[in-house]
Protein backbone atom coordinates (compact mmCIF):
# COMPACT_ATOMS: atom_id res chain seq x y z
CA UNK A 1 0.00 0.00 0.00
CA UNK A 2 1.16 3.40 -0.73
CA UNK A 3 1.86 6.30 1.67
CA UNK A 4 1.25 9.50 1.66
CA UNK A 5 4.22 11.77 0.48
CA UNK A 6 4.17 13.71 3.91
CA UNK A 7 3.25 10.40 6.20
CA UNK A 8 7.31 9.47 6.63
CA UNK A 9 10.60 11.82 6.11
CA UNK A 10 12.25 11.05 2.88
CA UNK A 11 15.61 12.50 3.83
CA UNK A 12 17.77 10.90 1.63
CA UNK A 13 21.59 11.04 3.11
CA UNK A 14 23.42 12.94 1.29
CA UNK A 15 27.35 11.19 -0.07
CA UNK A 16 28.81 15.26 -0.15
CA UNK A 17 27.30 18.03 2.83
CA UNK A 18 25.99 20.95 1.14
CA UNK A 19 23.27 23.35 2.21
CA UNK A 20 19.88 21.60 2.23
CA UNK A 21 16.68 23.77 0.92
CA UNK A 22 13.86 22.92 3.07
CA UNK A 23 10.09 22.69 2.30
CA UNK A 24 8.35 25.49 4.41
CA UNK A 25 5.23 22.96 5.25
CA UNK A 26 6.73 19.67 5.58
CA UNK A 27 10.68 20.58 6.60
CA UNK A 28 11.80 17.88 4.28
CA UNK A 29 14.61 18.86 1.20
CA UNK A 30 13.53 20.72 -1.82
CA UNK A 31 13.71 19.23 -4.54
CA UNK A 32 12.96 16.48 -3.72
CA UNK A 33 11.61 12.60 -5.61
CA UNK A 34 7.92 11.29 -4.90
CA UNK A 35 5.88 9.19 -6.68
CA UNK A 36 2.02 9.09 -7.88
CA UNK A 37 0.03 7.21 -5.62
CA UNK A 38 -2.86 8.03 -7.34
CA UNK A 39 -3.93 6.47 -10.86
CA UNK A 40 -5.10 9.98 -12.02
CA UNK A 41 -3.30 13.12 -10.43
CA UNK A 42 -4.40 16.97 -11.80
CA UNK A 43 -1.45 19.20 -11.91
CA UNK A 44 -3.31 22.53 -11.93
CA UNK A 45 -1.61 25.97 -12.88
CA UNK A 46 -1.75 27.48 -9.08
CA UNK A 47 -2.34 25.80 -5.15
CA UNK A 48 -5.93 25.59 -5.06
CA UNK A 49 -8.58 23.31 -6.73
CA UNK A 50 -9.95 26.75 -8.14
CA UNK A 51 -6.87 27.07 -10.65
CA UNK A 52 -7.22 25.90 -13.72
CA UNK A 53 -6.09 21.80 -14.86
CA UNK A 54 -2.64 22.38 -17.15
CA UNK A 55 -1.62 18.38 -17.17
CA UNK A 56 -3.45 15.58 -15.85
CA UNK A 57 -0.72 12.25 -14.83
CA UNK A 58 -2.47 9.01 -15.69
CA UNK A 59 0.17 6.24 -14.33
CA UNK A 60 0.41 5.68 -10.77
CA UNK A 61 3.73 5.04 -9.56
CA UNK A 62 5.50 7.18 -12.02
CA UNK A 63 8.09 9.05 -10.24
CA UNK A 64 7.81 12.91 -9.90
CA UNK A 65 9.89 15.77 -8.76
CA UNK A 66 8.72 18.10 -5.93
CA UNK A 67 10.07 21.49 -6.10
CA UNK A 68 8.08 23.90 -4.25
CA UNK A 69 5.67 23.44 -1.21
CA UNK A 70 2.30 25.97 -0.26
CA UNK A 71 -0.23 24.74 2.70
CA UNK A 72 -1.25 21.09 1.12
CA UNK A 73 -0.25 21.33 -2.61
CA UNK A 74 3.05 20.50 -3.74
CA UNK A 75 4.52 21.73 -7.18
CA UNK A 76 5.97 18.89 -9.30
CA UNK A 77 7.58 18.44 -12.54
CA UNK A 78 8.37 15.38 -14.11
CA UNK A 79 11.38 13.73 -16.40
CA UNK A 80 10.47 16.33 -19.43
CA UNK A 81 9.78 19.44 -17.02
CA UNK A 82 5.62 19.41 -17.03
CA UNK A 83 4.04 19.48 -14.09
CA UNK A 84 2.53 22.05 -11.99
CA UNK A 85 0.77 22.25 -8.38
CA UNK A 86 -0.89 19.19 -7.19
CA UNK A 87 -2.63 18.14 -4.23
CA UNK A 88 -0.17 16.16 -1.35
CA UNK A 89 -3.02 13.23 -0.75
CA UNK A 90 -1.93 12.53 -4.60
CA UNK A 91 2.14 11.76 -3.74
CA UNK A 92 3.63 8.64 -2.37
CA UNK A 93 6.98 8.36 -0.40
CA UNK A 94 7.19 5.45 -2.70
CA UNK A 95 10.27 5.52 -4.47
CA UNK A 96 10.58 4.50 -8.04
CA UNK A 97 12.55 5.53 -10.69
CA UNK A 98 12.26 5.99 -14.60
CA UNK A 99 14.83 3.52 -16.58
CA UNK A 100 16.31 6.32 -19.20
CA UNK A 101 18.86 3.30 -20.79
CA UNK A 102 17.47 0.73 -23.23
CA UNK A 103 18.04 -2.86 -22.40
CA UNK A 104 19.15 -1.45 -18.33
CA UNK A 105 20.85 -4.83 -16.88
CA UNK A 106 19.78 -5.64 -13.61
CA UNK A 107 23.03 -6.88 -11.88
CA UNK A 108 22.96 -9.75 -8.82
CA UNK A 109 25.54 -7.53 -7.01
CA UNK A 110 26.38 -3.29 -7.34
CA UNK A 111 29.02 -4.16 -9.84
CA UNK A 112 29.56 -4.75 -13.76
CA UNK A 113 31.22 -7.76 -13.56
CA UNK A 114 28.47 -9.91 -11.40
CA UNK A 115 25.51 -11.65 -13.23
CA UNK A 116 22.88 -9.66 -14.97
CA UNK A 117 19.54 -10.95 -13.62
CA UNK A 118 17.75 -8.67 -16.39
CA UNK A 119 17.34 -6.41 -18.29
CA UNK A 120 14.76 -3.26 -18.41
CA UNK A 121 13.71 -1.12 -21.69
CA UNK A 122 13.91 2.49 -21.82
CA UNK A 123 10.86 4.44 -20.32
CA UNK A 124 10.07 1.29 -17.35
CA UNK A 125 9.00 2.50 -13.77
CA UNK A 126 10.42 0.12 -11.28
CA UNK A 127 10.61 0.25 -7.27
CA UNK A 128 13.75 1.46 -5.82
CA UNK A 129 14.45 0.07 -2.86
CA UNK A 130 17.83 1.47 -1.34
CA UNK A 131 19.98 3.53 -3.27
CA UNK A 132 24.21 3.43 -3.02
CA UNK A 133 26.08 7.23 -4.25
CA UNK A 134 26.32 4.99 -7.86
CA UNK A 135 24.09 2.11 -7.64
CA UNK A 136 20.39 1.31 -6.88
CA UNK A 137 18.20 -1.56 -6.01
CA UNK A 138 15.80 -1.59 -8.40
CA UNK A 139 12.31 -4.19 -8.88
CA UNK A 140 10.55 -4.09 -12.53
CA UNK A 141 8.36 -6.33 -13.47
CA UNK A 142 8.99 -9.42 -10.88
CA UNK A 143 13.09 -8.93 -11.44
CA UNK A 144 15.42 -7.23 -8.44
CA UNK A 145 18.79 -6.44 -9.26
CA UNK A 146 21.20 -3.64 -8.57
CA UNK A 147 21.39 -0.84 -11.96
CA UNK A 148 23.48 2.00 -12.32
CA UNK A 149 21.72 5.07 -11.05
CA UNK A 150 22.91 7.31 -13.53
CA UNK A 151 20.52 5.15 -15.51
CA UNK A 152 17.76 6.11 -13.98
CA UNK A 153 15.61 9.63 -13.70
CA UNK A 154 14.02 9.26 -10.01
CA UNK A 155 17.06 9.60 -7.76
CA UNK A 156 19.49 12.09 -7.32
CA UNK A 157 23.21 11.92 -8.04
CA UNK A 158 24.90 10.45 -5.15
CA UNK A 159 21.92 10.24 -3.30
CA UNK A 160 21.99 7.30 -0.64
CA UNK A 161 18.81 5.60 1.23
CA UNK A 162 17.76 2.29 2.27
Amino acid sequence: MATREDASDPTPARAEASPVRRGPETGFPLPRFVSLGASEANARRGPSRSHRIDWVFTRRGMPVMIVAEHGHWRRVVDRDGVGGWMHYSLLSGVRTAIVEEDMLPLYSRPDTGSPVRARAEMGVIGRLRECRPDWCLMEVGGYRGWVEADALWGVEAGEVFD
